[in-house]
């Protein structure tokens, strides 16, 4: 099962609510077009300042090394580092660039479709909530020790000496 984080955009000038369209749905995990393609999956995602970022970071790291004058097989390990960073990080560098957005909550389900169908269902209203209230537990009962040697611990409590 996959967790999303689902965020709703701010509502347009015409707009009271923001239409549920355009709610964004943030898998969890690991994004293999983002580890392949990291620059190409920022701009197909509109990441316009994480790329700017990614670019400036990746570009003086590997002036950094070529200043150090490592090999290439140690500047290569260091891009595909970074590019397996970007893959793990990925919906995190989404819901950051998406900070401005409300955040609606979090679904686990099996896909998108499953996780927009979850949460629509509840959002609306039309099923019951997924857990059940609990009650606070009951006062634990005073007992009286077995021995008259002082307890350490919380189990039994020790009452107070006559």
């Amino acid at each position: 099962m996959t967790t999303f984080t689902i965020h709703e955009p701010p509502p347009r000038k015409n707009e009271e609510t923001a239409s549920p369209v355009r709610f964004a749905f943030v898998r969890d995990g690991f994004y293999f077009w983002a580890f392949l393609l990291g620059p190409v999956w920022m701009l197909y995602h509109r990441l316009w300042l994480v790329l700017l970022m990614y670019l400036a970071g990746t570009t003086a790291i590997q002036v950094a090394l070529w200043a150090l004058g490592v090999s290439g097989l140690v500047k290569f390990t260091v891009a595909v580092l970074i590019a397996v960073l970007v893959g793990f990080e990925a919906g995190s560098l989404r819901r950051w660039s998406l900070r401005r957005w409300t955040n609606r909550g979090i679904v686990v389900a099996y896909n998108r479709e499953a996780a927009e169908h979850r949460f629509f269902d509840r959002w609306s209203g039309s099923l019951a909530p997924a857990y059940a209230p609990i009650e606070p537990p009951a006062p634990p009962s005073a007992r009286a020790p077995t021995s008259d040697q002082d307890i350490i611990g919380l189990f039994p409590e020790p009452q107070p000496r006559p």
